[in-house]
């Protein structure tokens, strides 16, 4: 069993930047790929970003947070970063991290594992 703990969302205006964070039980952290979703009111949660298991090397982005969001995994400190930069307001959602075991995926379903979540708001 792995249970996720978000944290680091709040409350920003269009342009600026949060950190999430996602922190992990358990001692195998490293053997599970680690990934972003987030969910809007009314729409179905969808793919942000997702991290390889073990060192971490290997990233995917969806094509709309590309070039502004950078995820990365601590696995010392059991946690995996979501940094957004250029916030827009469309990004504003609840963000969900998630874990499954080695692959990485951008299916809802393919993961095990989820936290409860962190809203996100950005203001125009």
């Amino acid at each position: 069993q792995v249970q996720l703990v978000e944290s680091g969302g709040g409350l920003v205006q269009a342009g600026g930047s949060l950190r999430l964070s996602c922190a992990a039980s358990g001692r195998t952290f490293s053997t599970y790929a680690m990934g972003w979703f987030r969910q809007a009111p009314g729409k179905e949660r969808e793919f942000v970003a997702a991290v390889s298991w073990s060192s971490g090397k290997n990233t995917n982005y969806a094509d709309s947070v590309k070039g502004r969001f950078t995820i990365s995994r601590d696995n010392a400190k059991n946690t995996v970063y979501l940094q957004m930069n250029s916030l827009k307001p469309e990004d504003t959602a609840v963000y969900f991290c998630a874990a499954r075991k080695f692959t990485m995926s951008t299916v809802v379903s393919a993961y095990d594992y989820w936290g409860q979540g962190t809203q996100v708001t950005v203001s125009s």
